[in-house]
């Protein structure tokens, strides 16, 4: 258990100022960001401490948008979707805006209704390299891209292989009203298999350390 500096001591939990939502390390929560016309940044609680005049601050696990990654955001990540980082940082408690939950991907795909406090994560992300953890996912459709859970897609009965209407030529209202779906490989009885079954994520080659500015 990592040692608290003399004059600190932990705490079990932080009620957020103005609130009666209790954070407690493990917590994931929304922290005002320095510019307010950014979205709030999205963090993991790992300790909260508190020092002799009773400031209480909490280190915390960065997540990461993808468009704050050093690849950018991709045709297949989804609109709520975070990278957990390898960037951990100590930050003022009265920046914590609210709390959040953060869902695995299986989870999220399963939710009935999605809030404004849900989001989810499927990679980890190195920041200093731009590196995944997986580097490689399962890919779906003729384009043979990841799943973005944000986009409909219909599953053929023959291969059980899932598509993107539009890439089936059909509109969205057209899949929507189908009440069984053959892939044109299954209907046309092709047997050939493809080859590609993942999506290689590659770390940026013009990798850099970049600083995240965060209102302290």
């Amino acid at each position: 258990m990592a040692k608290t500096k003399p004059g600190k001591k932990d705490l079990d939990s932080y009620t957020i100022k103005g609130t009666n939502k209790v954070v407690r390390p493990g917590d994931c929560v929304l922290m005002r960001p320095a510019d307010s016309d950014k979205p709030p940044y999205v963090a993991r609680v790992e300790k909260i401490e508190a020092d002799h005049r009773n400031n209480v601050k909490v280190r915390v696990r960065w997540y990461y948008r993808p468009e704050e990654s050093l690849g950018g955001r991709r045709q297949f990540h989804g609109v709520k979707e975070l990278f957990l980082s390898d960037h951990y940082d100590m930050q003022s408690a009265h920046t914590i805006e609210g709390k959040c939950i953060v869902h695995s991907f299986k989870n999220y795909t399963k939710l009935d209704n999605v809030g404004t406090e849900d989001y989810f994560c499927r990679f980890e992300y190195k920041a200093a390299t731009g590196g995944f953890t997986p580097d490689r996912v399962a890919v779906y459709c003729k384009c043979e891209m990841p799943y973005n859970p944000d986009d409909l897609m219909v599953q053929c009965e023959g291969c059980k292989d899932w598509f993107h209407p539009n890439c089936m030529g059909m509109t969205i209202e057209e899949a929507k009203k189908l009440d069984q779906f053959l892939c044109s490989d299954c209907s046309s009885d092709d047997d050939a298999k493809r080859p590609l079954s993942s999506f290689h994520v590659p770390p940026s080659s013009d990798a850099k350390v970049e600083t995240k500015r965060r209102k302290r």
